[in-house]
């Protein structure tokens, strides 16, 4: 095994070309892993996985309707599906008897479905595939005008729109946090938890569909739960939590990136196995949580009896 030419040639004599491409993993997986902590949080982890399948439909729609694949009529139609998405769980959820899982799962695979249907009659004779829909478009990234030091102008509204993100949950910290764990307790402070929630929905339409177009459903999925699993088991604590989060965003997009310049592979699912191998550590070497540690904790509880025994003999 060769190490200089799986860890060092990549820099070498790609770095300048994939700059364009960490940047826009690394925004993506920073905003999805910060709103992806309050998904964590009110375990509705899969809202993200059904907003991601569900702007399909409505970028289908804008096609249809506008006959063109610029930006602004895929974004505008994406945006009215995640939130037409949001809307129908909840309507599912709270006026009928099924569980909110259900209503994610009734509602992402029949708009996803409606999507593809859509696209297969009406994409057959453009490049709108769903390849696009799984790993994006973000390898081609430094093939397109670069409209800030070097980056594309789609890596610098993700940047916006994560930049906002972070905003908003230090402008909104306390309602976002008090309604996360006791919605009853924020009622009590004058907050209303119902209007938090379909805001912090709004918000994770808007990354969702921000970073659908250009780096496909996988990493948006992964990135909207990987990194707030990982820091779960770090800490407890929201704000560090949050801190380990944009660290894992940061090492698992330059650590994505180099394994797709060292395998040849897409970068989004490259990232996504960085991510999960992250986690993968953090799950065994926690202090609290770990495999490690608890396998120490049962093993000291097993002895307990024998030491006891001992002593009273």
């Amino acid at each position: 095994m060769n190490l200089h030419r799986i860890f060092v040639e990549p820099w070498q004599s790609h770095a300048s070309h994939y700059w364009p491409v960490f940047a826009m993993a690394f925004f993506v997986t920073v905003a999805c892993g910060l709103i992806g902590n309050y998904l964590v949080l009110r375990r509705i982890s899969l809202v993200g996985d059904a907003i991601s399948h569900s702007v399909l439909p409505g970028i289908a729609i804008a096609f249809i309707l506008t006959g063109s694949r610029s930006g602004t009529p895929m974004f505008i139609g994406a945006l009215v599906a995640g939130v037409a998405a949001t809307l129908l769980i909840e309507v599912l959820h709270s006026r009928s008897r099924l569980k909110q899982d259900a209503a994610i799962g009734i509602t992402f695979s029949t708009l996803f479905a409606i999507g593809v249907i859509l696209i297969s009659i009406h994409g057959a004779h453009t490049d709108l595939d769903l390849d696009c829909v799984l790993f994006g478009k973000m390898d081609f990234l430094p093939g397109r005008e670069p409209v800030f030091l070097g980056v594309p102008g789609v890596t610098v509204t993700m940047a916006v729109v994560a930049i906002c993100v972070g905003l908003l949950i230090i402008i909104f910290y306390k309602e976002l946090l008090v309604s996360s764990f006791d919605p009853s307790l924020a009622a009590s402070m004058g907050i209303n938890p119902r209007l938090v929630h379909y805001l912090l929905m709004a918000i994770l339409s808007v990354v969702v569909v921000a970073a659908f177009i250009s780096v496909g459903a996988i990493l948006v999925i992964a990135m909207l739960i990987l990194p707030a699993a990982t820091a779960c088991m770090l800490s407890d604590r929201l704000w560090l939590m949050m801190i380990l989060s944009v660290l894992h965003a940061f090492i698992s997009s330059l650590g994505g990136v180099h394994l797709a310049v060292a395998l040849q592979v897409p970068t989004a699912p490259a990232s996504v196995v960085v991510g999960a191998v992250c986690f993968v550590v953090v799950w065994i070497v926690s202090p609290r949580q770990g495999l490690i540690s608890l396998w120490l904790r049962s093993h000291r509880a097993d002895r307990a009896p024998e030491v006891r025994s001992a002593g009273n003999v």
